[in-house]
């Protein structure tokens, strides 16, 4: 009973050690990837749709990731190379991804306002 005290215990503080890690790496990673500020990273959601049953070959566990136009988008070009630009610096960082997809998430989105989403992976 003690030993399997002492792995439950490890096993829940490595978890937990992963998680602020990934958090943190997130939030160096996405601050960075517009150098002047244009649009600004605001921060992450975790989203885990508990309506869906786990065996479901639909998308339960997905991470937002935020910016913000200072004004609106000049246009809708303006907008894709935006979303383009954060998809492929989250592509590009392998361990990130790995760390996603080891944490459970099924897709990564990208929103530049709270009406809409771009599905990154």
């Amino acid at each position: 009973m003690n030993r399997t005290f002492r792995l439950f215990t490890f096993a829940l503080l490595s978890i937990l050690a992963i998680r602020p890690a990934l958090a943190e790496n997130l939030d160096v990673l996405m601050s960075n990837v517009f150098i002047n500020g244009q649009p600004t990273y605001i921060g992450y959601e975790s989203v885990e749709r508990e309506d869906i049953p786990v065996s479901a070959p639909v998308d339960r566990k997905y991470l937002i990731v935020d910016f913000r136009f200072q004004s609106s988008p000049a246009n809708d070009e303006q907008l894709q190379a935006s979303v383009h630009k954060v998809c492929m610096t989250l592509l590009k960082n392998r361990d990130l991804i790995q760390n996603l997809s080891d944490s459970g998430y099924d897709m990564v989105s990208v929103a530049f306002d709270r009406r809409s989403q771009f599905d990154c992976l």
